[in-house]
């Protein structure tokens, strides 16, 4: 999948008192716990998502899933891709990890998706028109800073 191909959808940030490595492993620590159990996984057989259960090595790498995502690349400390394709969209989502001085970590989440089609426009509207996705995604990265911090 060729992530700069897909349109841009949105970006959020927050700012984590702890370096990078740390803020790292909180990110990785939360995606499986906000991924984990039967919902997530349950949304994802209802949509048809290709990754449908967590599998692979933890930390994240490369090829790691879970419900709804694939890691296209793990750069520790510096960038996290997901990747995801259902019926009604292709998507990544993007967590990069920038040094703001003195110790500190910005976590920014970009949001990059494909809504092809009358159900994929009416699926956009329900999740992204709702302003549903940029609540999921900030209480990601509140819950990164929570456990990191």
């Amino acid at each position: 999948m060729e992530i700069a191909a897909l349109p841009h959808v949105d970006e959020h940030t927050t700012l984590v008192a702890a370096d990078a490595d740390a803020v790292w492993r909180g990110l990785g620590e939360v995606l499986d716990q906000a991924f984990s159990g039967g919902r997530p996984a349950g949304y994802a057989r209802l949509v048809g998502c290709a990754d449908r259960t967590a599998s692979g090595p933890r930390p994240p790498a490369e090829g790691s899933t879970v419900p709804g995502f694939r890691v296209a690349s793990a750069a520790p400390g510096r960038e996290l891709v997901l990747v995801g394709r259902h019926r009604f969209s292709t998507y990544a989502l993007v967590f990069r990890l920038d040094a703001a001085g003195s110790g500190r970590t910005r976590l920014r989440a970009e949001t990059r998706a494909r809504f092809p089609g009358p159900a994929g426009r009416l699926y956009r509207l329900l999740v992204i028109g709702t302003g549903g996705h940029a609540v999921g995604v900030r209480r990601l990265l509140s819950a990164v800073r929570r456990r990191t911090e």
